[in-house]
């Protein structure tokens, strides 16, 4: 009988070798940003469609949002990298679970990515170069679907208002983790 040694435990060697911190805050953030994009009250207040590609929009958003913020202080670029990684990661599996083939999931993912830059680059355009925050919101959130009047405007206030609740917290407080995003604006 041939003597087998001691099982091991992959997931407490990478920590060991890697370190714990950046992966696990990194999944810690990440986590925050999909559940603020999952809130219902946020769906209902910006008047998102509770669709795939309403959900896709609104983790993108926050995302990226999170990502901005992440990107402002040098101490933290590998939990923005480590962010990223996990968005497209989510994806992958998330095109994996309903059923699409290995063949087109790369491709598909690597759509997705690009449209996570290019959204980024316009809510950025809208944040910090005067562009028109409500018409990326429109051309983004709302994709096909006509939004009802007044909700670009509506959504463009609580992209300031995450932007603006993301920049006061603290660096320590985000490399352990920890975020919190503002609750959805009135209807």
């Amino acid at each position: 009988m041939a003597r087998r040694g001691p099982a091991v435990n992959l997931g407490a060697l990478k920590r060991l070798i890697f370190g714990r911190q950046p992966a696990d805050a990194s999944w810690a953030l990440y986590r925050a940003a999909v559940d603020a994009a999952r809130r219902p009250a946020v769906m209902l207040a910006l008047g998102v469609p509770d669709t795939l590609d309403g959900r896709f929009e609104l983790v993108t958003l926050h995302a990226a949002l999170l990502l901005r913020r992440l990107q402002r202080s040098p101490a933290l670029a590998g939990l923005g990298q480590g962010l990223v990684d996990l968005f497209v990661a989510d994806m992958d599996q998330s095109l994996r679970e309903m059923g699409a083939g290995d063949l087109s999931v790369g491709r598909k993912v690597k759509q997705m990515a690009s449209a996570f830059y290019g959204r980024l680059d316009a809510y950025s355009d809208g944040l910090d170069r005067g562009g028109d925050l409500a018409a990326a919101a429109e051309r983004n959130l709302y994709g096909t679907l006509e939004a009802a009047p007044g909700q670009p405007k509506r959504a463009a206030a609580y992209i300031r208002a995450v932007e603006a609740a993301l920049a006061t917290q603290e660096d320590d407080r985000l490399a352990a983790g920890g975020v919190s995003f503002p609750d959805a604006p009135p209807c």
